[in-house]
């Protein structure tokens, strides 16, 4: 069985988004690079945040996120993101009116469910959680093995943590990783038990 990593990049203030959803200049380390991540041509990075990114998403298999995620990016028009097979999507509706229903995308109501799908499609790969609310709810229920957090030099001031409403204390060891890249830098804990 594959390592659960939460993940997302983040204000140095704890924010993944400003409070109407817009995530200002946290992503600008995705275009601050000569290095492509990846075969858009959109995405360049320095080396040393290539060297760091490139192979966690190769083992990330599956991605749970919440319906807001889903809903604001237009289900990333139905081809997951970062190259990731699977996309488990934690909400109380189904898949939108219209959906293709044979994009690799399962809803699912409730964290165990999501749990038990990504890890049925992910087998011995890393599943991934989305920051947030449905990623602190994971958090919050030992579900995670690692917090990663992509830094950016911004602070928001308030907006949509990074771990939504966790509202008791959690230890992490480490950061076990610390690498610096343009205008990020790249952190990984893990979780204690």
């Amino acid at each position: 069985m594959g390592k659960v990593v939460m993940n997302a990049s983040v204000s140095v203030d704890g924010f993944i988004a400003a409070e109407n959803d817009d995530p200002g200049p946290i992503f600008e380390w995705l275009v601050s690079g000569e290095v492509p991540l990846d075969d858009s041509g959109v995405l360049k990075v320095s080396q040393a945040s290539y060297h760091h990114i490139r192979p966690y998403w190769d083992e990330i298999a599956v991605t749970i996120a919440g319906r807001h995620s889903f809903d604001i990016t237009d289900g990333w028009d139905g081809t997951p993101p970062s190259g990731i097979d699977h996309v488990v999507v934690v909400s109380h509706r189904g898949a939108p009116e219209g959906w293709d229903l044979q994009a690799p995308f399962h809803f699912v109501d409730g964290i165990e469910a999501a749990m038990a799908k990504a890890r049925e499609l992910a087998g011995d790969r890393t599943v991934e959680v989305a920051a947030g609310d449905v990623g602190g709810q994971f958090l919050a229920a030992g579900l995670v093995d690692e917090v990663r957090m992509d830094v950016a030099p911004v602070v928001f001031g308030s907006g949509k943590r990074y771990f939504g409403s966790v509202d008791a204390q959690h230890l992490l060891d480490g950061p076990d990783v610390v690498v610096q890249g343009n205008r990020v830098l790249h952190l990984r804990y893990r979780v204690r038990r």
